[in-house]
C-alpha cells in the first residue's frame, strides 16, 4: 500500500472511529473512484477492501457490505484472477458479517460469480464455496449450505454430513435415509463419487456409534463390506448405489432401483435424480420432459440450485466419469 493510499485509509478509519459511518462509506467509494477512473486497481482495491472490513467490524454491515459488493465489481473489471490473496480479502469480509446483514447473500453471490468468470472452475471457486457452506451451516441455513457445501472442497463433505445429521436427529429416526440423501445424491449428481461415498460413510458410522441397538448387519462384498440396517431400507438403498456406481453395473442398478421402487417413490425428488444418476453412470438414457439436471437439483436443495454448471470441473478437463475429480473437491 502506498504512502498516499495509506493515509487516505487512515483518515476515512478515524471517521469510523469517530462514528461517522455514512460519511466515511461515502468518502470511501469517492476515493476508490478516483483510482478507477484511471485504472489504477490496486489502490481502489487497497482501499475498497480495508475501509469494508473496518465497517464491518464496527457493526455496521449495511455500509461494510456496500463496499464488499464495490470491491467484486473493481475485480471484475480488473480482471483479477482468484488466487489465496485476492480470494483472502473477500473470505475476511466474509465472516465478518453478521448473519442476518441483508447484504450479505449478494456478496456471496457477487463473491461465486466472479470467481467463476475468471477463475479454473465454472462453478464458483471450491474454496470461496466451503466458506459460505460452512457458514451457512453453522447458522443452520441448510438449503443455502447444501448449495455451497456440494461444489466445495475436500473438506466439505464432513461439513454437510454433520449438518444433515443433525437435522435428522430433529426428526423422526425412521428419515435417516432422506437426510443421508440429501448428501449423497446431489455430490452422485456433480460427478464427485468420493465425496459421496465419504458422506454415506460418516452418517452411517455416526449413526451406528449413536444408536446401538440398531442391529447393523456387515455383508461381505468385492470392494468391501456393506453395513446394512434392517429398519432402514433408504439407507441401505444408498449404500447399494454407490456400490453399484463404483462397479458400473447396470443391473445392479436397474434391480435396486426396482427393489427398493416403494421407498424411493415416498421419497421426494428422488426419482428425478436416479433417473439422472442412471443415465450419468450407467448409460440408461430415459425421455425427460423437462431438463435435465438443473429442475431435479433444485429441488433437491430445497429451491435455487447453483446457478453455474453444475459439472465442478477445471476449464477445460476431459469429460466423463473416468475423469479425475478436480482439486480440492476429491
Amino acid at each position: 500500500m502506498t504512502t498516499k493510499v495509506q493515509a487516505i485509509v487512515n483518515r476515512l478509519r478515524n471517521k469510523i472511529l469517530e462514528c461517522d459511518y455514512y460519511e466515511a462509506q461515502q468518502q470511501t467509494r469517492v476515493a476508490a473512484k478516483r483510482y478507477i477512473n484511471k485504472s489504477q486497481w490496486p489502490e481502489a482495491i487497497n482501499i475498497l477492501a480495508d475501509v469494508a472490513e473496518s465497517l464491518l467490524r464496527a457493526g455496521q454491515g449495511g455500509s461494510g457490505g456496500d463496499l464488499c459488493i464495490m470491491l467484486v465489481d473493481v475485480y471484475n473489471q480488473a480482471q483479477l484472477k482468484p488466487d489465496s490473496v485476492s480470494k483472502g480479502r473477500l473470505l475476511n469480509c466474509l465472516r465478518l458479517f453478521d448473519p442476518e446483514e441483508p447484504t450479505r447473500k449478494k456478496f456471496v453471490g457477487d463473491m461465486i460469480g466472479w470467481s467463476a468468470k475468471l477463475g479454473e472452475f465454472p462453478a464458483g471457486d471450491p474454496e470461496l464455496h466451503h466458506v459460505a457452506g460452512s457458514l451457512y451451516a453453522e447458522e443452520h441455513d441448510t438449503y443455502e449450505a447444501e448449495r455451497h457445501l456440494i461444489l466445495g472442497t475436500k473438506d466439505s463433505p464432513e461439513v454437510l454430513t454433520k449438518m444433515e445429521y443433525t437435522w435428522y436427529k430433529e426428526g423422526q429416526p425412521h428419515e435417516a435415509g432422506l437426510f443421508a440423501g440429501r448428501a449423497v445424491l446431489p455430490y452422485l449428481l456433480v460427478g464427485n463419487v468420493r465425496a459421496a461415498n465419504t458422506c454415506y460413510r460418516l452418517f452411517t458410522s455416526t449413526l451406528s456409534e449413536d444408536v446401538p441397538t440398531l442391529g447393523v448387519q456387515d455383508v461381505a462384498a468385492s470392494n468391501g463390506d456393506i453395513r446394512v440396517f434392517p429398519s432402514l431400507p433408504l439407507l441401505n438403498f444408498l449404500g447399494f448405489l454407490l456400490m453399484a456406481v463404483q462397479r458400473a453395473t447396470p443391473e445392479l442398478y436397474k434391480g435396486l432401483v426396482s427393489k427398493y421402487a416403494t421407498q424411493i417413490n415416498e421419497a421426494e425428488n428422488w426419482g428425478d435424480a436416479l433417473q439422472m444418476i442412471g443415465e450419468m453412470y450407467f448409460g440408461i438414457a430415459q425421455p425427460r420432459k423437462s431438463n435435465p439436471l438443473m429442475d431435479m437439483m433444485s429441488g433437491l436443495f430445497g429451491g435455487g440450485a447453483p446457478s453455474p454448471a453444475p459439472q465442478q470441473q477445471r476449464r477445460n478437463a476431459p469429460r466423463g466419469l473416468d475423469a479425475p475429480a478436480p482439486e480440492g473437491l476429491d
